[in-house]
């Protein structure tokens, strides 16, 4: 074969090659496109507690038709955001005045992250936080700035008042405590969180958190759940991680990026969330009257989690498969 003909040949191949990649790349989500191709991921979504059994399908179903795993995980925990009998969202517990505030954040694998603390009177915070990363140049948005943001970008004044269940046991409440009283941090009404962590196809991986707080805290307390690399973190080369329980035990660990940061090294995600654990019990001399648990996948789609104490539960779907309700490995046995 000549110079010429082999030519020929080679520009023939490239011209297949190059409509090849452009017919897959019309398949891929927008937000996916940036980012190299690669072989398809074992996708799946992990959230935590028993309200993951709701929350995973939206998800998992946006994932199996090729969705991103960030439209997973917000849609996702706006379902229980908007359940009428729960604690999370506007029906969750109120503070130490009454007032039901809500703190949410939203993470992209790219970096790319969004939060809100202290929010009032609108239904879903993790949306709010999706906004603060899409239409501003922050990350963090909180109280009365969060309202005022969501209100010029389209949200309502959805409040109508303490959900009954959350303002009976605010009333026996008050009547045990001052409004300004410390909390015990260990007692059973402090785990208003839902945490969800996916991958999509395509190898991009999200997480959301959202939160009504710890129930009658300070008027002003922020936990983990709103503050990214505490209660959650994700990143595209290394993997993504969540919390729930006790955040102020979370923030001082920077819990979820110290987990991300450990499957970059080499751990598993349950290697991860264990030694995250371990670093709290070591720096916390009460922490066996606490409760922090933690969920994690890495970017081979695997996934792990790990609690200070039994009874943490997490719900895992993967594609093509029926959810699974998982108990959590735990550190305190006896």
């Amino acid at each position: 074969m000549d110079t010429q003909q082999s030519r020929r040949k080679f520009l023939q191949q490239a011209s297949v090659l190059t409509l090849g990649a452009s017919f897959v790349k019309s398949f891929i989500p927008k937000s996916a496109q940036a980012m190299p191709l690669v072989q398809l991921r074992p996708a799946l979504v992990v959230s935590t507690w028993d309200a993951g059994i709701a929350a995973n399908k939206p998800a998992i179903k946006i994932i199996e038709e090729g969705g991103t795993a960030l439209d997973a995980v917000e849609k996702g925990v706006r379902v229980t955001e908007a359940e009428t009998s729960c604690c999370v969202g506007l029906t969750g517990r109120p503070d130490a005045k009454g007032k039901v505030t809500l703190d949410a954040s939203i993470m992209n694998g790219n970096g790319a992250c969004g939060a809100v603390g202290m929010l009032q009177k609108i239904k879903h915070p993790i949306s709010v936080a999706r906004k603060v990363m899409e239409k501003s140049k922050h990350v963090f948005l909180v109280g009365e700035g969060a309202y005022e943001f969501a209100i010029k970008n389209g949200f309502k004044n959805e409040w109508k008042g303490l959900e009954k269940t959350s303002e009976k046991e605010y009333k026996k409440w008050l009547k045990k405590n001052k409004p300004q009283a410390n909390l015990k941090l260990g007692n059973n009404y402090n785990h208003d969180t839902i945490g969800m962590i996916a991958m999509d196809k395509f190898g991009q991986v999200a997480g959301s958190c959202t939160t009504s707080g710890m129930a009658f805290k300070l008027h002003g307390r922020l936990g983990d759940s709103p503050i990214i690399g505490a209660g959650l973190f994700a990143d595209n080369d290394a993997g993504a991680a969540t919390s729930s329980g006790v955040g102020e035990e979370v923030i001082r660990i920077a819990g979820c990026a110290v987990i991300v940061e450990l499957m970059r090294q080499g751990r598993s995600p349950y290697e991860a969330c264990k030694e995250a654990i371990e670093r709290i019990i070591n720096k916390q001399p009460d922490a066996k009257s606490l409760q922090v648990g933690f969920i994690a996948i890495n970017r081979e789609g695997e996934y792990g989690a790990y609690a200070i104490q039994k009874n943490f539960q997490y719900v895992v779907n993967q594609v093509g498969k029926p959810y699974q309700l998982l108990s959590a490995d735990y550190h305190f046995k006896d």
